[in-house]
């Protein structure tokens, strides 16, 4: 009973969108597939390590107020550095592989955007503390992070897939350049937001 709880929590979680789903869709718009994949990967990547460490027991990071204050404004300042990006980035057509977004690596790009997004590791944190009991054995708890590292790199790379279907992007060629900006103000407001 206890993984279907944390299992259905985080799959709700997943499901709601946030700022690693905004990169992923304008990387699956804008990109070759292969960048995309990379952007979930790093992304899935980044959300391990914070399973991870909840799946450890590291509450220390919880008592230590700086590491969360430092890392809320690192953050913050990276949402709106995307977002400049996305408002700064110019209109073109889907079928040229020009950048929108000039990054040497795609998996550093979704690492950094889960790493720094400190509602990843206060969602996890209060997750393994709220619903896995301390009686659970260190076994299971390494079980279910497994699953939802499984999980993270799943959902991302079904969005990758359902958005990168040449028809789904023929739909919504007209509408990327609109959805850039959205996303754009939407990671903005992500950003200014932490920051209060």
């Amino acid at each position: 009973m206890e993984f279907f709880i944390l299992a259905s929590a985080h799959f709700l979680a997943l499901l709601s969108p946030g700022v690693d789903f905004f990169l992923i869709v304008h990387t699956t718009l804008k990109r070759p597939l292969k960048d995309a994949l990379k952007v979930c990967f790093g992304i899935a990547s980044a959300n391990a390590l914070y399973i991870l460490m909840a799946v450890l027991g590291l509450e220390i990071i919880r008592d230590l107020h700086f590491v969360l204050t430092l890392l809320r404004y690192l953050g913050s300042g990276y949402l709106i550095y995307i977002g400049v990006m996305l408002l700064k980035a110019k209109k073109i057509e889907i079928k040229s592989d020009k950048q929108s977004l000039h990054v040497k690596s795609y998996f550093l790009l979704g690492f950094l955007s889960a790493f720094l997004n400190p509602k990843n590791i206060l969602f996890y944190f209060s997750l393994f503390s709220v619903i896995v009991s301390v009686q659970t054995s260190l076994h299971v708890r390494v079980l279910y992070g497994l699953w939802m590292s499984f999980a993270v790199l799943a959902w991302d790379v079904f969005v990758v897939y359902l958005l990168g279907n040449k028809r789904v992007k023929n739909r919504l060629s007209f509408y990327i350049y609109q959805i850039e900006k959205v996303a754009g103000v939407v990671l903005i407001s992500f950003g200014v937001s932490l920051m209060l």
